[in-house]
């Protein structure tokens, strides 16, 4: 099926040109978003009628995106998931998600504009592509962590292994302080109990004497 782009769409074309697509990607997703009309002689026509304002809206709003692009790329927005120990979140993080977060920082982010490759399924910073315009792209970060605190220790550097990995080093710290305590105390007591042998002989004998 031929169409002729309304704007730019990645992998496919610029503004203007007549693609080769398959029916139901032009039906289900080109045509309903107004992104490509069918490539029929009467639609050509209206596009080169409509040209130079099509392209100078394009320009305004590539403009717009851009502003939007510079503000936004590089943020940060943490998102407060529970998860087990190992990690492993209870579900996934969406592109409802992301866009909830950076709404809720005053950023106007639509769901459709974020891009999650791979499903994001455990703690920690993670890589997501918002797309404000066909010809312009920002990334930021989702920061998913089971309190604030957490959060705060991720955005410093550390991985959930590796803050489970210094608890847990802290746990067996204690554990051997503890024996250590323990063995020195049972170790004192062997030290003294030869000492009140010999007070308690000596008093025996002042009794006697």
């Amino acid at each position: 099926m031929q169409v002729i782009l309304l704007e730019r769409v990645a992998k496919l074309g610029q503004m203007g040109d007549v693609v080769d697509v398959k029916p139901g990607y032009a039906r289900n997703y080109l045509l309903p978003q107004k992104k490509a009309l069918t490539a029929s002689e009467m639609n050509i026509s209206d596009f080169e009628a409509r040209k130079a304002q099509l392209e100078a809206r394009n320009l305004e709003t590539r403009k717009e995106a851009g502003a939007m692009a510079d503000r936004l790329g590089g943020q940060q927005f943490v998102i407060i998931r529970q998860a087990s120990d190992g990690g492993n979140l209870y579900g996934s993080v969406t592109t409802r998600d992301a866009a909830d977060a950076a709404t809720a920082e005053g950023y106007s982010i639509d769901r459709k504009q974020a891009i999650i490759e791979q499903p994001i399924k455990e703690l920690g910073l993670h890589t997501v592509l918002i797309t404000l315009h066909p010809e312009v792209d920002c990334e930021i970060t989702l920061n998913v962590a089971r309190s604030p605190e957490e959060a705060e220790l991720q955005a410093s550097g550390k991985s959930i292994q590796e803050l489970a990995a210094e608890e847990e080093a802290q746990a067996e710290f204690e554990i051997a302080e503890l024996f250590d305590d323990i063995g020195s105390a049972a170790s004192d007591d062997e030290e003294l109990a030869p000492a009140a042998e010999e007070a308690a002989e000596g008093e025996e004998t002042k009794d006697e004497a």
